[in-house]
């Protein structure tokens, strides 16, 4: 995507999930890329998306939780052809151990479903922790809160947004 274009509103089913609600509120540039999630395929959530809205693998980003300590919640943001390092995420934190969070722990902690958990507009909020390979890119893709939902906006409102550090944590 060359050209960052704000949203034109409120259309379609997707339009109203909390990530794309609080890119509105906050008047942040962003697109949004709509796409039909296929149950049956046989790629991740994020490699189906980056494929369905022709973007770079690298440039279209995952959202996940861990469990670091014992006993927070953080969220990790990586590319979707890359793994959340969780040593690395946990120093990131100031922390010495991490684990991934049970799915259903995801799900209540950020009100949405696994496969479209945003890193925007969660139900509360958890330190985060963006890799650096999204600095190196104009935009980048992330859930809109939905399996089937993508949407594209600067590296910085993403940092911004979900007041994230950014740190090597793929690998």
């Amino acid at each position: 995507m060359a050209k960052k274009s704000r949203s034109s509103g409120r259309t379609g089913a997707h339009a109203g999930t909390p990530a794309v609600a609080l890119l509105e509120r906050e008047r942040v540039a962003h697109t949004l890329h709509p796409y039909e999630h296929d149950p049956s395929s046989d790629l991740s959530y994020g490699l189906e998306a980056a494929a369905a809205i022709g973007a770079a693998p690298e440039q279209v980003l995952k959202t996940l939780l861990a469990v670091v300590d014992g006993d927070d919640l953080v969220v990790g943001i990586v590319p979707v052809d890359r793994q959340l390092d969780l040593k690395a995420l946990a120093r990131a934190v100031g922390g010495k151990r991490a684990t991934m969070a049970e799915p259903a722990a995801a799900e209540r902690a950020t009100g949405y479903v696994v496969g479209g958990i945003s890193p925007l507009g969660q139900r509360h909020a958890h330190r985060t922790v963006l890799d650096e390979s999204a600095l190196t890119f104009a935009v980048v893709y992330v859930s809109g809160g939905r399996r089937g939902l993508d949407v594209c906006l600067s590296p910085a409102d993403l940092l911004r947004l979900t007041a994230a550090s950014p740190a090597p944590i793929a690998r």
